[in-house]
């Protein structure tokens, strides 16, 4: 379980609670309208950049950041303590009230910060927040949760509470991967309640993965190499990117070594002609141009225009540009974005569950419905189909989510192949994941990576 850098010692002494000029961190404010705003519906990226990620203390971000993906990590369990410790429960209304009160039990539960102080701050938090009624049962749901802690964790008998994600999640993992290979679906619930692996992709282009390692060192980072991704470097603690050594001139990217097998899956030669669908942020585009130097011409298709900008600075910052066209066009409307001259390879990052990153993305548990899953599956389907169609003969496209779900997976290249006669599957004989029926299965936390499902597949002459 997560363990907050802050502070480090507990403290001596107690304070009353609810103290006339107890002042309330900036990281505690910002933390609660940032949860409110996800709970209301927005994602976790979207919020932070007007919210945690504007705070100018270091350590107020550093707090804010653990308390708001503690919360929403641990909602369920949070939840299930609120449910023992409330009397009846608190009114739609209150929600602000009932968020106070779990990040309060997040950090009494995980922290180490000083059980006085985060109940103090809770208490001027709810008063400041125009709820001054519910000071007092603030504070005594606090008191009584620090007494009651142990007796309140070893009362939990759900599997909801348990692993602290929403019940049709859990059933849908249960009846994908009841046991296969050593994972089940306990170990995958646990594994999306890890902290993620602040992971680097070296720029081969500039340095040898061992070579950067050692710039690592010399600037004062512990990083550890990754055995099935041969350019993937995690660091011992996270950082300010601005902090490694070259990034600004290219040298190194963030990104997930489950990430980072795509460019090593589509093997690419020199006259290739690459098309990249749904290619925000760039990641996979910008790390198929570092493998593949000789590749001059890959296009990569992007709905969202806000997000195609983010694939321009990347490849910007990586000095790529001019070996990338940028399209912001649907991949489903060929016609909008293809010029008739079909693609040797295509590479399909398909939109999906994201139920592969939820350790990384937690707020994927909150706002994540099952009533999303069929949308999303004819979605991929559809872009699939699109993409197979501008695929030359003998040419090779990889289909890629960040899913666990088989609907989004194996099943879903099962009625592709059903489909198109002319389509066959690449076996892809590596040492991670498992084999599927179609495809391969990275599970979240193998190797400290999230979860990626991949499959190839061939067009038949």
């Amino acid at each position: 379980m997560e363990k907050s850098s802050h502070p480090k010692k507990k403290q001596a002494g107690k304070k009353r609670a609810g103290s006339p000029k107890q002042k309330i961190s900036a990281a505690r404010v910002a933390s609660l309208k940032t949860l409110k705003q996800v709970f209301d519906g927005q994602s976790l990226s979207a919020v932070q950049i007007h919210t945690t990620d504007k705070l100018e203390d270091a350590r107020d971000r550093g707090l804010a950041n653990e308390i708001v993906n503690g919360v929403l990590r641990w909602r369920w369990q949070l939840e299930f303590f609120l449910s023992q410790l409330l009397k009846k429960s608190l009114k739609k209304k209150d929600s602000d009230v009932q968020l106070i009160l779990m990040m309060a039990l997040y950090e009494l539960k995980e922290c180490r910060t000083p059980d006085y102080a985060v109940i103090n701050e809770s208490v001027e938090l709810v008063r400041k927040s125009g709820k001054k009624w519910a000071a007092g049962l603030v504070n005594a749901v606090l008191r009584s949760f620090t007494r009651e802690k142990e007796s309140l964790i070893s009362s939990i008998d759900d599997d909801v509470a348990r692993y602290s994600h929403p019940a049709w999640m859990i059933e849908k993992i249960k009846t994908d991967w009841p046991s296969v290979d050593g994972y089940d679906w306990q170990a995958i619930l646990d594994a999306n309640n890890q902290r993620p692996a602040f992971c680097l992709r070296v720029n081969q282009l500039q340095h040898s993965r061992s070579d950067y390692q050692q710039l690592l060192t010399e600037a004062g980072f512990e990083s550890a190499s990754v055995a099935m991704a041969d350019h993937a470097l995690i660091l011992g603690h996270g950082t300010d990117v601005r902090l490694l050594p070259g990034f600004s001139d290219g040298a190194v990217s963030v990104q997930d070594a489950g990430a980072q097998l795509a460019a090593t899956l589509l093997d690419v030669s020199e006259a290739d002609r690459v098309l990249d669908l749904c290619a925000a942020p760039g990641g996979k585009t910008c790390h198929l141009l570092e493998r593949y130097p000789t590749v001059d011409g890959l296009l990569a298709v992007e709905l969202d225009e806000h997000r195609m900008l983010r694939v321009g600075e990347n490849l910007q910052r990586l000095k790529l540009e001019s070996r990338a066209e940028m399209v912001v066009a649907d991949a489903r409307e060929t016609e909008s974005w293809w010029h008739g001259e079909r693609f040797s390879h295509i590479l399909i990052d398909a939109p999906c569950s994201a139920s592969g990153v939820i350790r990384r993305h937690p707020d994927i548990k909150t706002l994540r419905r099952d009533s999303d899953i069929e949308p999303l599956v004819k979605l991929q389907s559809e872009i699939l189909q699109s993409a197979w169609q501008v695929l030359d003969a003998g040419g090779e496209l990889l289909y890629i989510t960040c899913s666990i779900f088989k609907d989004e997976n194996q099943n879903q290249i099962q009625q592709f192949l059903s489909r198109n006669k002319d389509a066959s599957e690449i076996k892809i004989d590596v040492d991670w994941g498992v084999p599927c029926e179609y495809g391969r299965q990275l599970f979240p936390g193998e190797q400290d990576a999230d979860g990626f499902y991949y499959c190839r597949l061939k067009k038949v002459d």
